[in-house]
């Protein structure tokens, strides 16, 4: 690898403004706001909106589309015509 073109990772906490929820990983990001970790460490922290831990994907709350109702709403609109 090229020196000096990568960008410096280091530890960061990411906070989950939703949840809660916190987790230690390597970043490139960077904050004023710092958090001290469970190691007794301090490390930056940067809150997000969303991460696995409130995504409804992942949660399994997410929403079903109402095809039947949309296809009801297509064939009443465009569907067969009587001529």
């Amino acid at each position: 690898m090229k020196q000096g073109i990568h960008p410096d990772y280091h530890p960061v906490v990411f906070r989950d403004q939703s949840t809660g929820k916190s987790f230690l990983t390597r970043s490139t990001a960077t904050s004023t706001a710092t958090v001290e970790w469970e190691d007794g460490n301090t490390y930056p922290l940067i809150t997000v909106d969303v991460t696995s831990d409130s995504h409804p994907f992942w949660t399994g709350n997410q929403r079903v589309m109402d095809t039947a109702g949309r296809v009801e709403k297509f064939n009443r609109r465009y569907g067969k015509r009587s001529r």
